[in-house]
């Protein structure tokens, strides 16, 4: 959907002097096209995953001073552009959830298909890991994560048998953790949804790195930092996420005016206008070619006023 992301951005981006923020880096394939596809924009790359930095770094070279790397969580965009001197922006990118090379690297503990420390942060340098949270966290306070972040309607099982676990012996990988799950589930809820697994590790990764508490901040951020006629693109990964961006987008696509006036004051009047008709989907190409895009959801939106004072 990266296309569909360049061509919902690209009426901002064409500006002479235009500053877009790709808000989740990773490897920098996302800001290597937008910095070729608008030559005359300047980018703003976000990453709290170092190496991840350290990579992009190497891919984005040749574009020398049109691209400025900064190790932060997309919450704190606010302080990097007020760092940065930055007052608005014209174009923000998010593409949320887990970056290949995160999956793919055994040693981060976020795949379950390969075992792995159960680490699972995006800043190595920061935080507890997901093996923490499953030794130490009470019973509900894991139910409450599994069912919220993972959806997952066996929470109670599942942590009846991690309880039991870690009393023996406190979790460290991956692996045992995904023999434990399957395990515990009925035969039917194996049969459906693919790797039993799946949820758990979900609901462990979004807990561990934040991830709907950041977005929650950080959607309203980006919004607030978008120029007039700035336009933000959103990639999004699960039902939770998209329904985040889903409420912000409305909100800011709505009349906040009293019922009944005749004339509504420009201060009621809407701050942006909607780019898709609700979330769009990736193509069947697209899911056949990467099959981790095909839970992903887009939803655009473009800045038409300030805020009122």
């Amino acid at each position: 959907m990266l296309q569909r992301c360049l061509d919902l951005l690209a009426p901002a981006l064409e500006r002479p002097g235009a500053v877009v923020v790709d808000c989740t880096l990773g490897l920098g394939g996302h800001s290597e096209a937008l910095l070729s596809r608008f030559p005359e924009a300047r980018l703003i790359g976000l990453d709290r995953d170092k190496e991840a930095l350290r990579l992009s770094g190497e891919r984005l070279a040749p574009f020398g001073e049109r691209a400025t790397l900064v190790h932060a969580v997309y919450d704190e965009l606010p302080d990097v552009l007020r760092r940065l001197r930055i007052a608005r922006v014209q174009g923000v990118l998010f593409d949320l959830g887990v970056s290949s090379m995160q999956l793919d690297e055994a040693g981060r503990g976020f795949a379950y298909a390969q075992d792995a420390p159960l680490d699972m942060r995006m800043d190595q340098t920061t935080g507890m890991s997901a093996a923490e949270v499953l030794n130490t966290y009470p019973p509900g306070e894991l139910v409450r994560i599994l069912r919220a972040y993972g959806e997952e309607k066996q929470a109670k099982r599942i942590v009846a048998a991690i309880v039991r676990e870690r009393e023996k012996e406190p979790f460290s990988n991956s692996a045992r953790l995904v023999e434990l799950i399957r395990d515990a589930l009925p035969q039917a809820a194996k049969r459906t949804g693919g790797n039993p697994a799946k949820r758990t590790f979900q609901a462990l990764r979004i807990e561990v790195n934040g991830e709907l508490s950041v977005l929650e901040r950080a959607i309203p951020a980006a919004v607030k930092a978008l120029d007039v006629g700035g336009r933000i693109a959103v990639l999004s990964y699960h039902s939770l996420e998209d329904r985040l961006v889903k409420q912000v987008f409305a909100a800011g696509a709505a009349s906040t005016a009293p019922p009944g006036l005749p004339v509504v004051p420009e201060r009621y009047q809407p701050r942006l206008k909607l780019l898709t008709r609700g979330a769009e989907l990736p193509t069947e190409e697209e899911v056949a070619e990467n099959r981790r895009a095909a839970p992903a959801r887009l939803r655009g939106a473009e800045r038409i006023r300030e805020d009122a004072e």
